[in-house]
């Protein structure tokens, strides 16, 4: 059983025992989630959410991301350069039921 749910802004094709990273969740290690927008599931397409669907999974981890470097410049002598790094946060989830 397949399915594509939205969750954080983007959509994620999923099946029951995956593993994704998504966007950061208000949920701890362990806690059960439930994705109520479901845009399709097993092969029925909603218009724009399929009725009635939701996807349960299990948070395994909260985490960051591996460091991106940001440097920026202007090749003359008088501008600043500038260097920023950035971590981004996710939650680890492993999708356990697909209703």
């Amino acid at each position: 059983m397949k399915a594509i749910i939205e969750t954080g802004g983007k959509q994620y094709s999923v099946a029951v025992g995956d593993v994704i990273y998504i966007e950061k969740l208000d949920a701890q290690e362990g806690e059960k989630v439930v994705f109520d927008k479901v845009l399709m599931a097993n092969g029925v397409v909603g218009n724009p959410l399929v009725k009635g669907a939701s996807v349960e999974g299990k948070v395994i981890k909260n985490g960051k991301g591996k460091k991106i470097n940001i440097f920026t410049y202007k090749p003359n002598k008088t501008s600043t350069r500038k260097r920023q790094g950035h971590r981004q946060p996710y939650t680890k989830v492993e999708i356990t039921k697909i209703k």
